[in-house]
């Protein structure tokens, strides 16, 4: 495992000898676009491990993507190789259905210390709801950044991200309406502790959201890669590019759908995604938004 080639990996030319906040900005941005969030190894019949070295093997050298347990672990090394303070955290995704945040913790965050203040980075949770830099670990207060305004909020212990949000102008009317769009500018994401959690902790969760039937990974076929201005993201056969307040107030949603022969067209000319078995995309009905 070499810092240099993930350097190169996500286009990084900076500095990388002094663990400071600008630097934590600039590659948590440049990782988030260069690195899809995905979770296609699924519907490729490939297993997703939780060690390292396989994980580095899979973004790194072989130019892949890959969910939280695997970009945030990935970027956990990246860390701790340049210096910086953390500590991995497990959080809750909220679940719109229930109205609820989930039972278990389903993605994996790290809380990084610099100079005595703490953030929490995140490079995989993809589509609109990705931070593009850190967050401050301070309760309330609305922290800018082009996707959104996202905010953490305190409550006895138990920390929770949202945002808010913009409109939506989608020009392809048939997919106005689609299941993937969230029509409410506020929006929870997901919640957390302050409690240090090791990998062990989430392997059976992992196990778990890649073989369950009622897993959101299961059911859909997911990739999202964070642009300059906004983000690309194909769920099942829908393909959307999106620009972030291309109006004031307002993000374009360009929406199609893609006919399965050129699903592997578009991962590759436009996530940078080649596949070494064959993806069956798959867009069952269970709640996701992009």
């Amino acid at each position: 495992m070499n810092l240099k080639a993930y350097f190169d990996r996500i286009g990084y030319k900076g500095p990388f000898d002094k663990p400071d906040l600008e630097t934590l900005n600039s590659i948590h941005r440049h990782h988030i676009q260069s690195i899809p969030f995905e979770n296609l190894s699924i519907q490729c019949g490939e297993t997703i491990s939780m060690d390292l070295d396989i994980i580095y093997n899979k973004i790194v050298r072989s130019s892949r993507g890959g969910w939280c347990f695997e970009n945030n672990l990935l970027f956990s090394w990246v860390l701790k190789e340049m210096g910086y303070k953390f500590t991995t955290l497990g959080s809750r995704v909220y679940e719109s259905h229930g109205k609820d945040y989930g039972k278990y913790e389903s993605h994996l965050i790290l809380q990084v210390v610099i100079d005595g203040m703490s953030y929490i980075a995140d490079v995989s949770y993809g589509m609109s709801d990705q931070i593009w830099e850190p967050l401050e670990l301070i309760s309330g207060k609305d922290q800018p950044q082009l996707p959104a305004v996202f905010r953490l909020v305190e409550d006895n212990g138990v920390w929770a991200v949202e945002k808010t949000g913009r409109k939506h102008h989608i020009p392809n009317k048939k997919l106005a309406s689609s299941p993937l769009i969230d029509i409410h500018l506020d929006r929870k994401i997901y919640c957390f502790t302050l409690t240090p959690r090791g990998i062990d902790h989430f392997v059976p969760t992992s196990q778990y959201l890649q073989t369950s039937p009622e897993s959101l990974f299961t059911n859909k076929s997911i990739c999202s890669l964070q642009t300059p201005t906004g983000f690309r993201g194909l769920v099942g056969w829908t393909y959307s590019e999106v620009t972030f307040n291309y109006q004031d107030g307002v993000d374009l949603f360009q929406m199609s759908t893609i006919p399965g022969e050129e699903v592997d067209k578009v991962l590759k000319e436009k996530f940078g995604v080649v596949l070494a078995n064959k993806l069956r995309p798959i867009d069952n009905k269970v709640d996701y938004i992009v």
